[in-house]
């Protein structure tokens, strides 16, 4: 094989603390190579045309560029081998930025250093041999996982697209956080009727098939073709015939149903609709709360449903669709601030969170949109917002930021105004975070304009007390610009609680095979280049699953995941990576090591002349190496990445 190496300077990066030139020299005496020279920017185009130069110019059979991490650049210089005529995979990269330049700054042995990388590079180079990619066909339909505001982007983009769409949600209705919100900021809107119309097309889209109040089963297969399990639960309603007219909800005579959707702030009737503008806008029965499930008797809504579609029989039901990609959008869910004793750990009704008091605002809420006291129904005078409750935190796990809840403090400081002109509201903060377009302006409004006063401190404790005026809650802080303590006597307390992954998140990353995080939020590809994609082919991230997110990022997002879908599903058929395992059936034992490692389950048990074999769905085998290190045989290879090259590689260094 006639080789060329190429060393980068990367600017200074590489160069500042390497001996570029002398690498290159050393090129030059390594087996096999007949051409080394050292370039500024590799990565640049005219860095890249010096390369396919070379090529031709020498005709070179292999290539190997010393740069970055292969993960930034590998495609870029694969592309360009493949301008020259070459296979894209007789080519090898060797990181000497990250793994020589970044970490030491001796530049005599990061020149020795990075010498023996490429020497390592050249040695798997010279037992690469050509792979080609299989064409695969591809289901032109996508499966969006959460109904949330990130979702419903995601699907309608999808769909706009020409793609058919299965949007399925956990809730009765889509919307997610977002329907609950009363305003958004910081143009204070009318959230239901931003999300509103969104909604609607969602359900009148010729291309959208919504599955509310279902979830994932299963999902196996692989990009391109997704067979995905998904469950019905059970509502106790035939959704064909009901029409949303609500007079089951005004017959029940249960009313002890926690309120999911006003987020317990009172109770509800055990047959539900979640809210006036909710889509699909169908009754749901709670099983643990119906008199009639329970004990047989009762029946009323049954009674009072004109369209009989009351169906106390009904079952969970499963059904199949096959898709060619995924995009979870599972959103977030509030934290357990509970486990803030200091804050009455929930004792104290007064003491409620920022999405509890957000249903208060709202017209549509318990109280039609009056600010009232929970324990007695009286409008309070003095309101106190504490932040950071649940974020910024590691005692209880959390010692990331939420990124909105300052955000949304300063609105709910100025709806407070808005409502009670006599009020005062009083935020302890420990920073203000509001970095978006007309984020910071926002919050000195609130200030300035609405009269909240920022106390930038903890609080330490608050307890109730009496007073003339009645029972009220003090709290206790700290004024740590003023130096001193401070206390306020407060009608009611909002507790700004932090947000972390939905609940059911990692068991949905298990079934979509993609990792998440300690704090449950899914992993994406690259945090820089790939904050979309995901290490599985095909599945992709919107909204706050990926990291928390305000609504604009989460709607960009969806739309990014939806850009990315259809990418992928434009053409009809993919290419699959070459870079997968193989099996050697003549040294397979049939143990099922590698079956039980693979992450991705592309491993599958074949029957070969009546005994148990080991294969590979190539189109799934992501090529990792796990069941390569896993085979006691060795009958499991990867190829590009073979033990004979992984060989070659350590007897290369052991020379040096």
């Amino acid at each position: 094989m006639r080789i060329g190496v190429f060393i980068c300077h990367c600017g200074s990066n590489i160069a500042a603390t390497v001996d570029v030139p002398e690498v290159a020299a050393a090129a030059r005496r390594m087996p096999e190579v007949v051409y080394a020279s050292d370039n500024m920017y590799s990565c640049s185009e005219p860095g890249q045309q010096a390369i396919v130069e070379a090529i031709q110019a020498h005709n070179l059979g292999g290539v190997v560029v010393a740069s970055c991490s292969p993960r930034m650049h590998e495609p870029t210089f694969r592309k360009a081998v493949e301008r020259a005529g070459l296979n894209r995979y007789l080519f090898e990269m060797a990181n000497i930025r990250e793994h020589v330049a970044w970490v030491g700054k001796h530049k005599r042995a990061n020149t020795a250093k990075a010498t023996e990388l490429v020497l390592m590079a050249v040695e798997k180079l010279r037992l690469n041999r050509t792979l080609a990619p299989r064409k695969i066909p591809a289901t032109r339909k996508v499966l969006v996982v959460g109904g949330g505001v990130a979702g419903i982007q995601a699907a309608l983009d999808c769909a706009e697209g020409g793609l058919s769409v299965v949007l399925v949600e956990r809730e009765p209705s889509i919307g997610g956080k977002m329907s609950k919100l009363d305003k958004t900021f910081p143009t204070i809107d009318c959230s239901s009727c931003v999300l509103g119309p969104k909604m609607v097309e969602v359900a009148q889209h010729e291309h959208i098939d919504l599955h509310a109040y279902s979830e994932i089963v299963s999902v196996t297969g692989y990009v391109g073709n997704f067979a995905v399990t998904i469950r019905k639960k059970a509502a106790y309603v035939d959704w064909e015939k009901c029409t949303g007219c609500g007079l089951c909800m005004e017959r029940c005579p249960s009313l002890k149903a926690h309120d999911r959707f006003n987020e317990g702030i009172g109770a509800t009737t055990a047959i539900n609709i979640p809210f006036p503008q909710a889509i699909p806008k169908k009754a749901t029965i709670s099983a643990a709360h119906c008199i009639r499930l329970k004990t047989g008797k009762c029946g009323a809504c049954a009674k009072a449903c004109p369209s009989g579609a009351i169906d106390y029989e009904d079952q969970d039901r499963e059904f199949t669709v096959t898709v060619g990609a995924v995009v979870a959008a599972t959103g977030y869910d509030l934290t357990d601030w509970k486990v803030y004793g200091e804050y009455g750990a929930g004792r104290y009704p007064d003491v409620i969170t920022a999405l509890q008091y957000e249903r208060l605002l709202t017209a549509s809420g318990p109280t039609q949109g009056r600010i009232k006291r929970p324990s007695d129904g009286k409008e309070p005078k003095t309101v106190v917002f504490i932040q950071c409750v649940g974020s910024r935190d590691p005692s209880v796990g959390r010692p990331y930021c939420s990124g909105f809840c300052c955000m949304y403090t300063a609105k709910q400081a100025i709806q407070t105004k808005e409502h009670l002109p006599d009020s005062q509201s009083y935020v302890f903060y420990l920073d203000i975070r509001a970095p978006g377009k007309g984020y910071d302006e926002f919050t000195r409004r609130a200030q300035e304009e609405y009269g909240a006063a920022y106390v930038r401190g903890r609080v330490s404790m608050l307890y109730p007390i009496k007073t003339p005026d009645g029972e009220k809650l003090l709290v206790r802080g700290a004024d740590t610009l003023a130096g001193s303590q401070v206390e306020v006597e407060a009608d009611l307390v909002v507790l700004a609680v932090g947000a972390g992954a939905a609940e059911h998140a990692p068991r949905l990353a298990e079934k979509l095979r993609i990792p998440y995080d300690a704090h449950g939020f899914f992993l994406e590809g690259h945090p820089t280049l790939k904050p979309i994609e995901t290490n599985t082919a095909g599945v992709y991230l919107a909204g706050a699953c990926q990291g928390l997110k305000d609504i604009p990022a989460s709607v960009a997002q969806g739309s990014g995941a939806a850009a990315k879908v259809l990418g992928l599903l434009s053409r009809g058929e993919l290419e699959s990576d070459p870079q997968t395992a193989g099996v050697n059936l003549t040294r397979c034992t049939g143990c099922g090591k590698c079956i039980d490692i693979c992450p991705y389950g592309a491993v599958q048990e074949l029957e070969v002349r009546g005994k148990p074999k080991a294969g590979v769905i190539e189109a799934v085998c992501q090529g990792c190496g796990l069941c390569t290190a896993t085979c006691p045989q060795g009958a499991i290879q990867l190829s590009h990445c073979t033990d004979n090259q992984i060989l070659a590689e350590v007897e290369a260094l052991c020379r040096c």
